[in-house]
């Protein structure tokens, strides 16, 4: 699975893994030994987060491809 939703990608020493972090996703995150496995983790992830998000009725922001700023 591909997605058009931004991820942060980085290394964690405290967790010993990367970190893929999903901005526009609230709360969507995952990890992995490799950065491919965090990048996996993620896309697999991302999909759960939108199926629980439309079967309970909340809102879906489209992707922006882009940094977002607060």
């Amino acid at each position: 699975m591909m997605t058009k939703y931004e991820m942060i990608i980085y290394w964690s020493e405290e967790d010993q893994a990367y970190i893929a972090e999903v901005p526009e996703l609230a709360g969507c995150m995952a990890d992995g030994t490799t950065y491919q496995e965090a990048v996996k983790n993620a896309e697999q992830v991302i999909a759960e987060w939108l199926e629980t998000a439309v079967e309970l009725g909340r809102y879906v922001p489209d992707p922006k491809g882009r940094l977002l700023y607060a």
